[in-house]
């Protein structure tokens, strides 16, 4: 069987960026949640806000190093397996990528060693800034992060001078089209992913009757912050399929599995298997109309279809389909499991419910499967584009010897296979250890305020030599 390099290149980029997006999805939410809970400790005193910020602490630092680890090689790739695209679009993305590592990265890297490692060797204020500074960081690299991507999908701002891409409008190109829709998107994602772990855990802790006041508690917020951002993100998801329809119809078209070149009053598909080669669709499941009212807010607006487009203009239309159901069935998920929270408090039962307690176990990973399916609707609902419209994935693919590029991709299977199974066996050893317990807590704060009273103690001797 012969290899096929492009192929393999792209399969191993797929791979790595999917391993990737795993580890910030849950840091971003994570450091948002422990700057929440340091300041609600500050304010109000109450130690199982510190707990929490102590707990979640080491898993966030175990994922962050993850994340970075993981991410490095995303870099190298552009330069070996797609050498043509990088000499392109170099002029464009090559600054945005810099100013994610300049303003963002570096932020988080001079701030981290405080938040991780200050506890007893600064000033509970100046640890909350450097946790906040962390938690701020992580969002603006998702925004040069996403203001990339979001180019490639919606280019704007540039123009092509000798086959090379060249910036007209910094402005265009960061605030695409689409940028602001995608950041909304993924921002909401990430503290779904977080919340869902934090409330997933805590109800774990619940079920076994183990430190039942910091349990509560992080389950107690874990919903709240559901019950706000799960509908919220359905709301922005909706926004974001119209701005989809607008500038990438045919990719609106993948994930409703619309075939027709143009359909009045598209029905919505609860399931179908769509069938590439004979251009149509199996065993639909369909609500009359419904995707056209979705879409067009219409009950017969019309919608383009794949057929619109040549055949090699369009994407891979089975995987987009079943990918965008996932992580909208996950989503509806997430809202039914706030809602059942809401109500079981209004019982009185949150916390003793044993079925919601186990939904929640098990939603634990729901936020990562949302975002990784949401990633492949968003990278393969774009092919065979890299740059939308101007610029195709199998023209600036690097021609590398197939067996070369089948090795660093297996090497990167059983590297990052082994990885996250280590992740995975050192998460679960912190959560079945539990979280400090407050005598431990209360030394602590010892060594915490110590820097004050040191402080004191020097002022006090030299005022005591002064009057000598």
């Amino acid at each position: 069987m012969d290899l096929d390099s492009a192929m393999l290149s792209r399969i191993q980029f797929a791979f790595t960026i999917s391993f990737h997006i795993i580890f910030p999805a849950i840091t971003i939410g994570l450091a948002t949640a422990i700057a929440i809970w340091e300041g609600l400790w500050l304010k109000t005193r109450n130690p199982v806000y510190f707990q929490l910020a102590k707990f979640w602490i080491k898993p966030f630092a175990i994922t962050f190093g993850m994340g970075v680890v993981s991410g490095i090689v995303l870099s190298y790739e552009f330069g070996t397996n797609f050498s043509k695209f990088s000499e392109l679009v170099g002029p464009v993305l090559g600054p945005l990528l810099a100013y994610e590592v300049l303003t963002a990265f570096f932020l988080e890297a001079g701030f981290l060693g405080v938040m991780l490692f200050g506890w007893q060797r600064v000033g509970e204020k100046l640890h909350y800034f450097a946790t906040c500074v962390v938690a701020v960081g992580t969002w603006i690299s998702s925004f040069w992060i996403i203001a990339a991507n979001s180019w490639m999908q919606t280019p704007a701002g540039h123009k092509i001078v000798d086959g090379r891409f060249e910036v007209e409008s910094w402005m265009e190109v960061i605030f695409n089209p689409s940028m602001p829709y995608r950041l909304t998107h993924m921002l909401l994602a990430a503290m779904l992913t977080a919340t869902f772990v934090i409330g997933g855990v805590s109800a774990w802790y619940l079920r076994k009757d183990r430190d039942v006041a910091f349990a509560r508690k992080g389950l107690s917020m874990a919903l709240w912050a559901a019950l706000v951002l799960a509908p919220l993100q359905l709301m922005v998801g909706d926004a974001h399929g119209l701005n989809t329809k607008e500038h990438q119809p045919v990719k609106i078209a993948a994930m409703e599995g619309i075939w027709p070149a143009t359909e009045t009053g598209a029905p919505l598909l609860l399931f179908a298997i769509p069938d590439m080669e004979n251009e149509t669709n199996h065993f639909e499941i369909k609500v009359p109309k419904v995707a056209s009212l979705i879409l067009t807010h219409s009950l017969d607006g019309e919608l383009q279809g794949l057929k619109s487009v040549p055949a090699e203009d369009r994407p891979y239309v089975p995987l987009i389909f079943f990918s965008f159901r996932i992580m909208v069935g996950l989503g509806m998920l997430m809202i039914a499991a706030a809602v059942w929270g809401l109500w079981l408090r209004r019982k009185g039962g949150t916390f003793e419910s044993k079925p919601f307690l186990l939904l929640m176990n098990m939603m634990i990973p729901a936020g990562v499967i949302c975002t990784l399916a949401g990633w492949y609707v968003t990278e393969v609902g774009r092919q065979p584009w890299l740059v939308h419209g101007l610029v195709r994935t199998m023209e600036v693919v690097t021609p590398l010897p197939a067996e070369r590029v089948l090795f660093s991709l297996t090497l990167f299977v059983l590297t990052y296979s082994t990885l996250l199974l280590v992740y995975l066996y050192f998460m679960a050893k912190l959560v079945r250890k539990g979280p400090p317990n407050m005598a431990t807590l209360e030394q602590h704060m010892i060594g915490v305020n110590a820097p004050s009273f040191a402080l004191e103690w020097v002022k006090k001797l030299q005022r005591d030599v002064v009057e000598k």
